[in-house]
């Protein structure tokens, strides 16, 4: 249990302290929101629990695919912000797209063999 409770405060932690970073210096709480954090203390933790290697890998390669279509929300939503477009309308388009992409990126990948 207390594992569990170590495992929730560090990440929590980890998007508490960019999020307030970000408040104060937009740049250097971009730069560390764009860092592969969450997989970082994923792959981690996977390595302190005893997951194989293969697995490690596995999900790493996976998660690669995946960043791609979320690429997509990034270009999108400051782009509908700049516009003036409401920031709830924004996020809520923002976001319907880069699952849309994610669903039309997903047989697409299966095609070509990578499978999630």
């Amino acid at each position: 249990m207390f594992y569990y409770a170590l495992k929730l405060i560090v990440s929590a932690l980890i998007i508490v302290a960019v999020s307030e970073i970000a408040k104060r210096n937009t740049g250097i709480g971009a730069l560390l929101a764009s860092l592969p954090l969450t997989t970082l203390l994923a792959i981690i933790w996977m390595r302190i629990e005893g997951s194989p290697t293969v697995q490690i890998a596995e999900l790493v390669e996976q998660i690669f695919w995946l960043v791609l279509p979320s690429l997509l929300f990034f270009l999108i939503f400051p782009l509908l912000l700049k516009q003036g477009m409401n920031f709830w309308l924004s996020l809520f388009l923002a976001s319907t797209t880069t699952v849309t992409t994610y669903l039309v990126l997903l047989p697409i990948l299966r095609r070509f063999g990578v499978h999630l």
